[in-house]
């Protein structure tokens, strides 16, 4: 695996933004977690069973990532927080070159 990265960001509840380097192919959630984000819980450790790592994709890159599965969009009826186009589960997202430079949203409640 390559040693290469992307810079992302996570736009909090409460405004501010946190930076990370996320390894290519690594899903986000793992990215989130190693690198402590508030609010990605990834209670179920990222299997896409307790969408406890909602996020949400901004705009421009809803065409750039895989469309969500059946599991997953089952998965996202279930979040706490309001289900917005670009909601997504981070496990099931690998960071991409696409991704370089975006500011993913944390909703303000996940449980």
């Amino acid at each position: 695996m390559s040693n290469a990265t992307i810079h992302i960001g996570f736009k909090l509840p409460d405004g501010n933004i946190q930076h990370i380097d996320a390894p290519l192919g690594q899903n986000i959630m793992q990215a989130a977690i190693v690198n402590n984000i508030d609010g990605i819980e990834a209670e179920c450790g990222g299997s896409c069973m307790c969408a406890t790592c909602h996020l949400y994709l901004p705009d421009s890159l809803l065409d750039s990532v895989t469309p969500a599965n059946d599991e997953e969009l089952e998965m996202l009826e279930e979040t706490a927080a309001e289900r917005r186009p670009g909601s997504r589960l981070s496990c099931q997202l690998l960071a991409t070159e696409a991704m370089a430079g975006v500011i993913f949203e944390v909703p303000e409640c996940q449980s």
